[in-house]
């Protein structure tokens, strides 16, 4: 796929995470896809991201940064957002933190089948 189709792409997977629409999921996410080396399937990858909303209910992903090639995405996804109890293990009690990830994907057939994600723990910590 030419670098310019992924990256819009990937903005509209953005969009449909922010706006909800789990239901178009499977548009732009591969049935069998992989999260941080663990086979997690759609349904799994959904269910994270359900979890995700529920955990942080006022969560947008912002594209800060994404390089692209012909078959993979890197992207850095800012957020600013307040989990409402527990967040990466640490107590966030409706507290706003900002933090980042850096999150890297693999596309095969058009959809996301790989995804490696790393979020900025440390800048919450030091939030808190």
């Amino acid at each position: 796929m030419p670098e310019d189709d992924l990256v819009s792409a990937y903005h509209r997977y953005i969009a449909c995470l922010n706006e909800r629409d789990l239901g178009r999921l499977r548009e732009f996410v591969a049935e069998d896809v992989e999260y941080n080396g663990r086979p997690v399937g759609l349904a799994g990858y959904r269910a994270m991201l359900e979890g995700n909303y529920r955990d942080i209910p006022d969560l947008k992903f912002s594209v800060q940064l994404v390089v692209a090639d012909t078959a993979s995405i890197a992207a850095r996804l800012n957020f600013d957002c307040t989990p409402a109890g527990r967040f990466l293990g640490l107590d966030i009690d409706g507290r706003r933190v900002s933090f980042s990830e850096n999150v890297f994907y693999e596309f095969v057939d058009g959809r996301i089948r790989y995804v490696w994600s790393v979020v900025d723990k440390a800048a919450i910590e030091a939030q808190l």
